[in-house]
């Protein structure tokens, strides 16, 4: 990751947020245990690091698996008759998350790596839309949204779920270059900010 983001204290002597939480949940000294090779603090700062480099692709997947599910399920009365609308809607761009072509275990893949396969057939498929498109597209999203549990409906809802599967589906295709970052990537990085 090429900016490593800590919500730790600048402060040596002081303790960051995180750890005084961890510290009252757990009721535990931040040096608990004492003379150990791993305190409180640093489950704190490894907690802070693992949620900095899953956040962006294991989450934001996982995110759009919840899209996905407020949407009418494929094979079932209603999901048949939504997915034909939305590929009415969207044209060719909406072969990209429909059903018929992204079928099967699709979804599983994420379990398997395939972090980016999803994100990049939501952002192709957004990216195809005409303006005209998106509204229709976000009408039929909203038409079928559960207004009683999710709170929204109606082409405002079905805009609030695209802009949230796009920016989902961005945070994991940035979260991939990540592999090919190397540690002199990101001092080159930060040396040409000081330097700015």
């Amino acid at each position: 990751m090429i900016v490593n983001r800590s919500i730790g204290s600048e402060q040596p002597d002081e303790y960051d947020e995180l750890e005084q939480h961890l510290a009252q949940k757990l009721n535990a000294p931040l040096d608990w245990p004492e003379d150990s090779g791993l305190t409180v603090s640093h489950v704190a700062r490894i907690a802070a690091a693992a949620s900095c480099d899953t956040a962006y692709s294991q989450a934001a997947n996982g995110h759009l698996i919840d899209l996905f599910a407020a949407l009418p399920l494929p094979g079932t009365t209603e999901g048949k008759g939504f997915w034909e609308r939305i590929r009415d809607a969207g044209g060719s761009g909406a072969w990209n998350i429909h059903p018929a072509n992204m079928g099967g275990p699709f979804f599983d893949r994420i379990h398997d790596g395939n972090e980016g396969g999803i994100a990049s057939r939501v952002l192709s498929f957004l990216e195809e839309l005409t303006p005209s498109q998106r509204t229709d597209v976000a009408e039929t999203i909203g038409s079928a949204l559960d207004g009683g549990a999710i709170g929204v409906s109606g082409r405002y809802g079905g805009e609030l779920w695209l802009r949230d599967a796009e920016m989902s589906a961005w945070r994991v295709a940035l979260a991939g270059r990540r592999e090919f970052e190397t540690s002199e990537d990101r001092e080159r990085f930060f040396e040409a900010w000081r330097r700015a």
